[in-house]
């Protein structure tokens, strides 16, 4: 039976031979005592590659935004955030639930805000009991935006009307080495700006579980009691920490070659006649409107998954999304430019 070409989500990736190598000959300790040598070596490598003082190490990246929103304000305060950021639409109110902010959505373009939107939102109540807007969320590469990046000029820009504000700034940067790969710089180049920063190892990183959160020393060190509060301490946490090790050695490079690869991808379908927007592909994301070919998107998935090739809906009614990742291979790109058309053709024959 041939293989599926999933391109569901880059969350899919299966640890390489090498990377379940480095899990088996972890060396581990008691990480709650801060014992465990693979998790403190992964904490300093991510904090350098950040450009930020220290890090620590947790289960998942939305425990880690939501720790990092928590260290930025009081209860009754203001979390401003693009309309459809991860933190808005994926971490189910966690903003309220764990740090007690109100959040203030702003309508992005591609993901992004601009400093006058900032400014505006931030503008003190004339009222000094009102809440106050305490914190600034932004999303590099966006998720829903279909990957999109954050240009550095823009991003600056931004980042300095919040701070002119009195804001603080968070990165969810949980494909932040996409979007550093696509822009051709170190990684600290986009992570450095921000007062805390969050990583993902699950996805372009092909780990199968873990985040970091990075910061100044003082941050981190009041993070390390909110990941307690948050249930995320863990024990020899050295086996999972030993995959996030092995992927900054072996998985960030090929990051360039995800995104090379979804360009292909993008360009093949436009080829074959399908509605793909080239100027949104920036990095590992194909997105692809099948209103535009007749259908509707379940319809579409289901045709798509007969046919061998694995998309995934977003959080636009008829928008579909293919993921290059780790186990996708130039010849899996071939062997779905051939399937997805064919797959979608009644469609492209009624448009």
């Amino acid at each position: 039976m041939p293989r599926v070409i999933d391109l569901r989500s880059d969350t899919v990736t299966q640890p390489t031979p090498g990377m379940r190598k480095a899990i088996a000959e972890a060396v581990v300790g008691d990480e709650q005592k801060r014992e465990d040598p693979s998790v403190l070596e992964l904490e300093r490598r991510v904090a350098e590659l950040l450009g930020q003082e220290a890090a620590v190490f947790v289960p998942t990246a939305t425990m880690a935004n939501q720790i990092a929103l928590k260290l930025h304000s009081r209860p009754g305060d203001v979390l401003l955030a693009e309309e459809h950021s991860h933190v808005v639409v994926y971490e189910y109110g966690g903003a309220a639930a764990h740090a007690g902010l109100m959040t203030r959505v702003l309508a992005g373009n591609g993901g992004r805000l601009s400093g006058d939107q900032v400014r505006e939102a931030a503008a003190p109540s004339s009222k000094v009991a009102d809440q106050r807007a305490a914190v600034l969320s932004l999303e590099d590469t966006h998720n829903n935006a279909g990957g999109r990046v954050w240009p550095l000029a823009e991003l600056e820009g931004v980042v300095s009307a919040a701070r002119e504000a009195g804001l603080a700034v968070h990165l969810d940067g949980a494909r932040i080495l996409n979007a550093a790969a696509a822009q051709r710089v170190a990684p600290a180049e986009i992570a450095g700006r921000f007062d805390t920063a969050t990583i993902c190892l699950s996805k372009g990183l092909g780990c199968p579980l873990g985040a970091l959160l990075a910061g100044s020393r003082e941050l981190i060190d009041r993070a390390w009691r909110e990941k307690h509060l948050f249930g995320g301490a863990m024990r020899q946490a050295g086996i999972v920490a030993a995959a996030g090790v092995y992927a900054l050695d072996h998985h960030v490079e090929r990051l360039a070659d995800d995104n090379a690869r979804a360009r292909r991808l993008a360009e093949g379908l436009v080829a074959a006649g399908l509605p793909v927007d080239l100027e949104r592909v920036e990095t590992n994301f194909v997105q692809l409107d099948v209103s535009l070919l007749g259908l509707d998107r379940a319809d579409a998935l289901a045709r798509l998954a007969e046919a061998g090739v694995g998309l995934s809906s977003t959080i636009h009614p008829t928008v579909v999304r293919a993921v290059t990742h780790l186990d996708v291979t130039d010849e899996d790109v071939d062997r779905a430019l051939e399937l997805i058309p064919a797959a979608l053709g009644a469609g492209i024959a009624s448009v």
